[in-house]
């Protein structure tokens, strides 16, 4: 059996840092972590090969040479899913079909597609492979359980080319205790989040290790700190490990901000290598908190809880929404004045949108407030329900939040705020000046402090002699986020 994993292409949004990936000469930011494991759940005699859209073209001899064509998308990529299901249709191709975007909005594709295996892999996948075998299969496998996690293979990471990617992927769980409102991930994954072992992560980490891959890893749970018990057993054996291979990663995740409560847990993820966290922050109105049940970030000091992660060596990139029910004019003014004071210098803002099957997608549908299907992208100034704010003032002054806050001046007053706190962890300073790291630095200094305008230019320039005489210890990082920021004002232009 001949099998085609392709994976649809990404549109420029603000996760998928397209604009930078030249400074480092990378194709695309991550790898397709669900493919690769999927992929070894199949058959070991099966031929597989799979194709990134994100790094390079479909051959039209691929096509050709496949006997099933498997893909799996989010909601971000359905036009290029589209595109390539609707190609496979024209020649004939059987198409097996999963993942998020599959899972939510199946009854779009049914006809484009010969087997849907809905929900997660480890639970519809066997079943869908047995039927196959038997010439008994079906037009949908779903479930409506979810799986230990104790059995998912080891990704077949043989089967792509790591050194096209900025940063490869790994995950420890699923499912989050919480249930924000507009958050699909408890629809999808569940409030309980389930682990893999401890031997299970090292295992996984020792095989990307063996790649020959250094640099950054996304530990992609969608909270990683949802079961603290199990990470706070696992931990110690990362530490372990990373030691032991002289710290070859340094490890980025999503956690959620009452991790500022537990001085432990920093300590431990600091020791393992943990340098980044994205936490959603999403809003300084404690009423609009309320409203999408974030509960976690009620009656808390935001700032004081930023500023402390910062300073014992974890920056905190930042997820902010606009547009709840209670949600005023005055909210554009107050979100970029709390973005700023806390020195968050990747802020994602978002206009909020209805995911499907979410909490806020049935109470808006009973509302009869729904008006479309989110883009997946909630960086792109759409918005998919009618909001209680007029709808044009809103969109305005969401555009003018996105464009403040990456303004030259804006930006690197962020980049300063930063500095000032943040303490970077010790124990992985090498990893900060690779070659590869040497040559985003010139490649920085071409493209921003000499081919940049008057104010990036006049920036750049002040922020990186600051660096060097104020903040040298914070060097790698202010560089960095000098590059993050070419990409973050191209996405704001085209608002």
């Amino acid at each position: 059996m001949n099998i085609l994993m392709i994976y649809p292409k990404y549109p420029v949004t603000f996760w998928s840092f397209k604009y930078t990936l030249k400074y480092i000469s990378k194709k695309a930011a991550f790898p397709p972590l669900g493919l690769l494991t999927v992929a070894a759940m199949l058959p070991k005699e099966w031929n597989l090969q799979l194709v990134d859209l994100n790094v390079r073209r479909l051959e039209q001899k691929e096509l050709e040479w496949a006997d099933y064509v498997m893909i799996s998308a989010m909601l971000v990529q359905k036009d290029s899913a589209r595109e390539i299901l609707e190609n496979c249709k024209r020649l004939q191709k059987k198409v097996i079909a999963g993942g998020p975007l599959f899972t939510s909005k199946s009854e779009d594709y049914i006809h484009l597609v010969d087997h849907l295996i809905l929900n997660e892999a480890e639970c519809t996948l066997p079943q869908f492979l047995a039927d196959l075998k038997n010439g008994t299969s079906k037009k949908v496998y779903r479930s409506n359980s979810f799986p230990s996690l104790r059995n998912t293979p080891l990704p077949r990471w043989d089967i792509v080319k790591t050194k096209y990617y900025a940063l490869l992927m790994i995950q420890f769980s699923r499912g989050c205790p919480f249930n924000c409102e507009f958050c699909d991930v408890t629809s999808l994954f569940g409030h309980n989040p389930r682990t893999k072992t401890d031997d299970q992560f090292l295992q996984e980490l020792q095989a990307i290790y063996d790649t020959g891959w250094r640099g950054s890893l996304f530990v992609v749970d969608d909270n990683f700190i949802g079961n603290k018990k199990a990470i706070k057993a696992m931990l110690p054996h990362v530490i372990e490990w990373m030691k032991a291979h002289k710290y070859p990663f340094e490890m980025l995740t999503e956690t959620s901000i009452n991790i500022a409560d537990d001085d432990q847990l920093i300590q431990l993820m600091t020791e393992a290598g943990f340098t980044n966290i994205f936490i959603g922050l999403e809003t300084p109105n404690e009423e609009s908190l309320k409203e999408c049940s974030k509960n976690q970030n009620c009656k808390r000091d935001m700032t004081a809880a930023i500023k402390k992660l910062q300073a014992a060596g974890l920056q905190v990139f930042g997820g902010y929404i606009v547009g709840f029910d209670n949600d005023d004019e005055s909210i554009f003014a107050r979100q970029i004045k709390f973005i700023q004071e806390t020195g968050v210098v990747t802020a994602m803002v978002g206009l909020l949108n209805a995911l499907p099957n979410t909490k806020l997608w049935h109470r808006l549908k009973k509302e009869n407030r729904l008006a479309d299907t989110s883009s997946g992208d909630n960086t792109d100034g759409s918005i998919n329900f009618i909001p209680r704010m007029d709808k044009a003032k809103l969109i305005a002054g969401y555009n003018k939040i996105v464009k403040t806050i990456y303004s030259p001046r804006y930006y690197y007053q962020r980049i300063n705020e930063f500095l000032k706190t943040y303490k970077p962890i010790p124990i992985i300073r090498k990893n900060k000046y690779s070659l590869q790291r040497l040559k985003a630095l010139f490649k920085s200094v071409f493209y921003i402090g000499i081919l940049g305008n008057g104010a990036s230019q006049w920036y750049y320039w002040k922020l990186m002699l600051k660096s060097l005489f104020i903040y040298r210890k914070s060097f790698a990082e202010a560089m960095t986020l000098m590059v993050y920021g070419y990409h973050f004002r191209k996405i704001a232009k085209k608002l």
